[in-house]
């Protein structure tokens, strides 16, 4: 039996999502950036309800496409409000929105998102040795200046928990505990 990390459990769709995604560095724009749109969703929430709603986002946002989001009307905001498959908060959803103006203004800056995210840690995982779940920080104070970075760029729902659980999710930290599985692949 493969030893995981305890808070995928035995939900399928956790221990897939910890197996085959949690923690591998992401370099590409796009999956940062819905990424970055999940993790805004789950704020104040768990992420298993973000994650059990993850198609049905992908389908109410386009796949994710930053450049048509970027573009929404008040009928596409209304239409969003009213879809029950993902999580109707009206300031998340202007957040999106606003995030993927911001978006795309770094990747003019910078040649890309993954540029100017990955420059925080020189281009590599950070990786940590933590024994157990207690040891894992819900921030860092590098997910500070991440978070303070992306506010003042005027990104939306980037608090430090939010910015750490990102750093986490793409691999730019390695959280998995050292007698995780995936704790050496990734």
């Amino acid at each position: 039996m493969k030893k995981r990390c305890a808070w995928c459990g035995d939900d399928p769709l956790y221990v897939a999502y910890h197996d085959e995604e949690w923690g591998v560095p992401v370099k590409d724009d796009d999956t940062l950036f819905e990424f970055l749109i999940l993790e805004t969703f789950q704020a104040g929430l768990s992420w298993i309800t973000v994650l059990r709603k993850r198609e049905n986002f992908r389908k109410a946002f386009d796949r994710f496409n930053y450049k048509k989001i970027a573009t929404y009307d008040q009928q596409k905001i209304d239409s969003l409000l009213q879809d029950a498959g993902i999580i109707r908060n009206k300031l998340k959803i202007n957040a999106t929105i606003s995030n993927a103006k911001a978006f795309m203004e770094v990747q003019e800056e910078f040649g890309s998102f993954s540029n100017y995210i990955w420059k925080f840690t020189d281009g590599k995982p950070i990786k940590n040795t933590f024994k157990g779940m207690k040891d894992i920080p819900a921030n860092t104070p590098l997910s500070d200046t991440i978070s303070k970075d992306l506010k003042k760029r005027g990104f939306k729902f980037v608090g430090t928990t939010v910015v750490y659980a990102h750093m986490q999710a793409t691999g730019m930290v390695n959280d998995h505990v050292v007698d995780c599985f995936r704790y050496e692949e990734v």
